[in-house]
């Protein structure tokens, strides 16, 4: 934990997020105008926002929503979809979150980005506040990307193509800059093939599957690694 005050650990989440926010923005509007563009009213986009707040699982829901899927079945989709986040959680940082509120609120809102900017800071520099703030800063880009997205309509889409790509590109500087600030390239390479082989037994469940071998692999390895280190 450091000494920084709110207001400082306010001002390093705002440089932490700036350029992610930035891509959650631009995203948001494509979920906006997809709510609007379904029939939905522009009102239900910040509410998914706000109350879901998961990403691809949005833009799944508002098509499920339509559809009038069971409610068994939308929490059997959601499992599938964001069953990654029980991994997420052997490695997030949530004892440094201060007070019950905080870390039920960095439960709820431990999206993609967030994990990602939570895991590649130095634990020197990284205060629970500070993770909090990322979060809320996370948030509120994609609830006001939503929003505006839903009230701007089908003019804006035509301004802005393939938002689609905007998440794809920035896991891939995220993935690149852990890489060089770990100076370590194997796990990268056994999260590749983690995902090939889940690729071609389970392409159905591709993600679910790939994240647990990865961590299965991690797991063997961490143990050798010990292992190695006890017996030098």
């Amino acid at each position: 934990m450091t000494g920084r005050s709110w207001p400082g650990d306010l001002r390093a989440a705002a440089a932490d997020v700036a350029g992610i926010g930035a891509g959650m923005f631009l995203l948001g509007t494509s979920f906006g105008l997809l709510v609007v563009g379904s029939g939905l009213a522009w009102w239900w986009a910040p509410i998914f926002s706000g109350v879901v707040f998961a990403g691809s699982m949005e833009f799944l829901l508002v098509a499920l929503a339509v559809a009038g899927t069971a409610l068994a079945a939308v929490a059997v989709t959601t499992l599938l979809v964001n069953g990654r986040h029980v991994f997420y959680g052997l490695s997030f940082p949530l004892h440094r979150i201060p007070g019950r509120l905080g870390r039920a609120y960095a439960v709820f809102a431990l999206i993609d980005e967030a994990y990602a900017l939570a895991t590649t800071r130095p634990d020197t520099v990284l205060s629970g506040r500070r993770i909090l703030w990322s979060q809320v800063l996370l948030q509120v880009c994609w609830i006001s990307g939503s929003t505006l997205g839903a009230l701007t309509g089908d003019t804006f889409a035509l301004r802005v193509p393939a938002l689609d790509f905007v998440f794809t590109a920035l896991f891939v500087v995220l993935a690149t800059e852990a890489v060089v600030a770990g100076r370590e390239a194997i796990g990268p390479l056994l999260a590749v093939a983690g995902a090939l082989v889940a690729r071609l037994v389970a392409p159905d469940e591709m993600l679910l599957v790939a994240m647990g071998l990865f961590v299965a692999v991690l797991l063997v390895r961490y143990r050798r690694t010990r292992r190695e280190s006890a017996d030098a």
